[in-house]
């Protein structure tokens, strides 16, 4: 897949739609969902929004599926097995299993106490797992291709809201959670009891996290302080990079599947931002800055079929497919 020149963007309207996730497939360079809530997610509705866009964003994505939601929906992921598979994250506290070739759930899973605001698909080992996370302070993970109702283990070791559980792509079994108390925390499968590390993450609520898709032991936090960070788990005691920039809450961050250092992150200041944590000593690592919405941009996400192609989707009823120039040289 090529783009039509630098910096190319392709937009798409949402009409009273506000945006919460946005995440590519990963069977289809040419494919990619959005979970987007009326009244911002406070009250009504929500749409779980399937595209699909022309190679060369010659022109905008085209919705080719609308699943409609009788509450909020927070987060989506795809399934690591069947190409049409979806499991997204309700403020009725259950999950909702989609075939997106349907405009119905085929499953809807539901233990939390309140709003699930993460999932994710494990993508490494049993490729059956699914991880929720939940303002109920806790976690689950299922296993949703095998029907089951129940949650296979729970975990609830955070003392705040879990806003979000990402499988590390390395190690089978591992996942890392941001919650309202500020921390991090990584967790093993086999041992629910007691999470591996700690990381003392952040002064205030820490919203997201990512793994680096290079190094096993690398984590990107991002917090209501404005900060990103980046650890090394084997040593939780202080960060190994500190990025600064946003002015408001780091809503998202994302790693590049395709450069090592660079890190991708959306903030409630209404921008997105590029970085490279492996810079020389004495460069900044923040690259770019693009400030093509005019809300909160809640969702955020790397193509692992095409280099450095992002997509977001904001509180501004829009979504946005672009490659930021100052990654160009990174691919």
């Amino acid at each position: 897949i090529k783009l039509a020149g630098n910096g190319v963007m392709a937009a798409f309207q949402t009409p009273k739609l506000h945006g919460y996730s946005v995440k590519f497939s990963p069977f289809s360079p040419t494919r990619f969902a959005c979970v987007a809530c009326e009244q911002y997610g406070i009250s009504g509705s929500a749409a779980l929004l399937v595209f699909e866009f022309p190679p060369d964003l010659s022109g905008p994505p085209v919705v080719v599926q609308n699943c409609r939601w009788s509450d909020g929906l927070f987060d989506l992921c795809w399934s690591e097995l069947d190409p049409d598979i979806c499991v997204t994250a309700g403020g009725d506290g259950a999950i909702q299993v989609w075939n997106v070739l349907n405009k119905e759930p085929i499953a809807v899973l539901k233990n939390h106490e309140k709003e699930v605001y993460s999932v994710d698909w494990s993508h490494k080992g049993d490729k059956n797992l699914v991880l929720s996370s939940s303002w109920d302070s806790s976690c689950r993970v299922w296993d949703v291709p095998s029907g089951r109702s129940v949650p296979l283990v729970s975990f609830a070791h955070h003392s705040g809201v879990v806003y979000s559980g990402v499988w590390s792509p390395h190690v089978p079994g591992t996942f890392a959670t941001t919650s309202a108390d500020g921390a991090s925390r990584v967790w093993d499968l086999r041992e629910p009891l007691s999470p591996q590390s700690i990381l003392p993450a952040h002064e205030g609520e820490v919203l997201s996290c990512d793994w680096s898709k290079y190094d096993a032991n690398i984590l990107v936090t991002g917090s209501v302080d404005c900060s990103l960070k980046v650890w090394d788990i084997r040593n939780p005691r202080s960060s190994l990079c500190l990025m600064r920039g946003h002015d408001y809450a780091v809503r998202r961050v994302r790693c590049s599947p395709f450069s090592r250092g660079i890190i991708a992150s959306c903030s409630y200041d209404f921008t997105v931002r590029t970085w490279d944590y492996m810079r020389p000593q004495g460069f900044t690592p923040r690259m770019e800055v693009l400030s093509h919405h005019t809300e909160f941009v809640y969702g955020l996400d790397f193509s692992s079929f095409v280099p450095s192609l992002l997509a977001d989707c904001a509180w501004d009823e829009s979504i946005r497919l672009y490659k930021p120039k100052s990654l160009l040289s990174t691919d």
